[in-house]
């Protein structure tokens, strides 16, 4: 299979820049499996959609202030760190750039004059996916965790995807969250998410429907380019979740009374679907996940899927064509484009049943 069987038109301005005013304003493609019928509303029309009986799951993490500035201590040059995950309580595995600033034995510091006490970064080796590893410390403290943590959230930006392109401000602190966002750990959002709100979230609890959060940090996994020819060529770097028993009793539950699983995003239907068995019964857990699904997959948990319109030839478009049909999917996007929905983080959203 292709890669470029997953490519498409997209005009750059309607690659979304900002958010709409309220959350719940953004447009929703609905896609309807059963009939090949697509259908335009607003993203508050969810409540007609599901109902009594049913299940939605979100994902609850949170992301964190992730890209960083620092300078090369020897050079003074200046380096964008963007950190990836922990892997110690003082490593951290990050994207830096540009690189041959960068090499391993490089000393970075995160103010851009020296000063006493400063905390600093000692880059270790490479990574086999392009990035660094880097081991931090600050002199005169013996909480190099705590103090890392402090840099990142008083320093560092919130990290906007590059298809943005405006600095991150302060508004996009809790703007690029969802509204249940808790557990911290993602270097982007899981955006299908953000176009709930609490209002929206109380409507479907009146109706009957039951809510289950899971966790998966959002990696470079979910947004690590395609380089490959061939789809099954290429390769997901794995990605942390936590799928809590109280998460796994409402989906089965649900599936066994009838009623069907809205997996809010490709972040959570990767987890539901690494954690179901053959019959469809998820179990809890927690762990790393490299699933990769594309066409030819047979989802076993997820019944329907909320999601945002995803970028060319990614691993995204092609989870969401594994669930409705590549052709389907890329004639959605086709009409979405001719009716001017907005596209990515910010954009507009899709419903697929």
């Amino acid at each position: 299979m292709l890669v470029s069987d997953f490519d498409y038109y997209l005009p750059e301005e309607l690659i979304a820049q900002e958010p709409v005013p309220v959350r719940d304003q953004s447009r929703l493609l609905v896609v309807r499996r059963a009939d090949c019928c697509l259908e335009h509303r607003h993203f508050r029309d969810l409540v007609d959609f599901i109902g009594p009986g049913d299940c939605l799951v979100v994902n609850s993490t949170r992301v964190f202030p992730a890209r960083l500035t620092a300078w090369n201590c020897k050079s003074g040059s200046e380096v964008e760190v963007f950190l990836l995950r922990q892997s110690g309580e003082d490593r951290w595995e990050a994207l830096v750039r540009p690189g041959r600033k960068a090499r391993n034995g490089t000393v970075l510091r995160f103010s851009r004059e020296s000063e006493e006490g400063e905390l600093k970064a000692v880059v270790l080796s490479d990574t086999l996916e392009g990035g660094r590893v880097l081991r931090f410390n600050r002199p005169g403290s013996d909480k190099v965790g705590p103090v890392i943590s402090e840099l990142i959230n008083t320093h560092g930006q919130t990290p906007l995807p590059p298809y943005i392109k405006r600095p991150a401000r302060e508004e996009d602190v809790e703007r690029y969250q969802a509204v249940y966002a808790e557990t911290t750990g993602s270097v982007a959002a899981p955006t299908a998410g953000l176009h709930f709100t609490d209002e929206l979230l109380e409507k479907l609890r009146d109706r009957g429907v039951s809510i289950a959060r899971l966790v998966l940090h959002v990696g470079l996994g979910t947004f690590r380019p395609v380089r490959a020819a061939r789809v099954e060529e290429h390769r997901i770097h794995a990605e942390y979740f936590e799928v809590p028993p109280e998460a796994c009793d409402l989906v089965n539950s649900t599936h066994a009374r009838g009623g069907r699983v809205f997996a809010v995003g490709t972040t959570v239907a990767r987890t539901l679907e690494s954690r179901a068995d053959q019959e469809g019964l998820v179990t809890p857990g927690s762990g790393w996940t490299d699933l990769f699904i594309y066409p030819g997959y047979r989802f076993r948990a997820v019944d329907a899927l909320v999601t945002n319109f995803h970028l060319p030839r990614s691993t995204l478009l092609m989870l969401v064509s594994a669930f409705a049909g590549r052709e389907m999917i890329l004639r959605a996007y086709r009409e979405a484009v001719e009716e001017r929905y907005r596209f990515f983080s910010y954009g507009d959203a899709m419903l697929i049943i």
